[in-house]
């Protein structure tokens, strides 16, 4: 029965068909597996250069999947240029402050110095108001002589007739003289003192005496500009006061 069977198919015609797949518009073809592979290594050879070969593939040496490394950004010129300038001035602030703090009197302090401190106008000797030169309370007779020099003989202490730092103080034959400057040019000169209080160096007040006389010897106070003895005042009592 079988045999029957398999004898009458053979006998059948058979037509050939041939079946068209239409690919649609849509889709798209699909790429060999080994066009792809080749296409693949193809890529990593041109970034890479020479490949690796593994086996009968290729090996990428490096991460593809890594971003680019980006490069670093350099300091500009003008950013440098402050920076060292900002340093510079640090050091040298620095070695201001410590040679003010341990060694006062360099070179550079002194320039400094002169270029921060503000000269003032010194008055004029005129403009330099006098005083006694004995206390409200002496019963010292003052006088002034015509060439311009106060004295008198009595004992009393002495007072300067204005503010002033002691120049010079000398002794003869027991008396001491004392030279006092009040400014650079306007300065006096006492003679005929028994006892000084003060040395050179120490700065004397109008209000303060600063020397003694026990009356035995006749006291002259003279004041002079420079080195010209004036007589341009006269006395108001036992003050002096410059003419007008």
């Amino acid at each position: 029965m079988n045999e029957l069977e398999y004898a009458q198919m053979l006998e059948i015609p058979v037509s050939t068909v041939n079946v068209v797949k239409k690919r649609s518009l849509f889709s798209r073809k699909p790429k060999p597996a080994d066009d792809l592979k080749d296409r693949v290594v193809e890529s990593v050879n041109d970034r890479l250069g020479e490949p690796d070969y593994v086996g009968n593939g290729y090996v990428a040496t490096e991460d593809l999947t890594a971003p680019p490394e980006q490069p670093k950004k350099s300091k500009g010129v003008a950013g440098k240029i402050l920076i060292a300038e900002a340093a510079a001035a640090c050091l040298i602030a620095a070695g201001i402050f410590l040679t003010n703090v341990f060694v006062p009197n360099t070179a550079i302090n002194t320039f400094m110095g002169s270029l921060t401190a503000v000269k003032e106008k010194e008055a004029a000797y005129n403009e330099i108001t006098l005083t006694s030169v004995v206390s409200e309370l002496s019963d010292a007779e003052i006088a002034v002589t015509d060439d311009g020099v106060i004295h008198f003989t009595e004992k009393a202490t002495v007072y300067p007739v204005c503010d002033g730092e002691i120049a010079s103080v000398s002794q003869t034959e027991g008396a001491y003289t004392v030279k006092i400057a009040h400014t650079s040019k306007f300065s006096s000169v006492i003679t005929g003192l028994d006892t000084v209080y003060a040395k050179v160096g120490d700065n004397v007040k109008s209000n303060l005496p600063f020397a003694y006389s026990n009356g035995e010897k006749e006291v002259r106070v003279s004041m002079y500009d420079g080195d010209t003895l004036l007589n341009c005042y006269t006395l108001s009592g036992a003050v002096p006061v410059w003419n007008s």
